[in-house]
């Protein structure tokens, strides 16, 4: 079963850790990602800050573009995890390894299958 782990934690806070601290959480990331991918149950990248983002809104069929996230909160969208794994207890284990977690949250979602869409891999 499919599952999206949003990482979400406060980016101010994050880069308040230091740099070591934030190279060894990356180094944690990349590692697990490559384990997951050796079984088969790595399916996608991380994000960049929210500095990096653009919103697109349509609204009376007019485009509208801004610069920075969706919405200012405490805590910000800072990655993402896609896996394949058997269930939400393999999921969870997952999501409790992602070094996130240890600063912010990580929201397991399962992924929804839709009819006509393209099959994700």
């Amino acid at each position: 079963m499919k599952y999206m782990l949003l990482v979400f934690h406060n980016e101010r806070n994050f880069s308040e850790l230091g740099e070591a601290t934030h190279a060894t959480m990356l180094d944690e990331s990349i590692r697990l990602a490559h384990e997951l991918a050796s079984k088969g149950q790595y399916l996608a990248a991380p994000l960049q800050p929210t500095s990096t983002a653009t919103c697109v809104r349509v609204r009376d069929h007019k485009q509208v573009v801004t610069d920075g996230p969706y919405a200012e909160t405490h805590e910000q969208l800072a990655g993402y995890f896609l896996i394949d794994v058997k269930n939400l207890d393999e999921a969870i284990t997952v999501a409790a390894r992602v070094p996130g977690a240890r600063i912010g949250t990580v929201e397991i979602r399962p992924v929804r299958d839709v009819p006509g869409l393209p099959t994700v891999r």
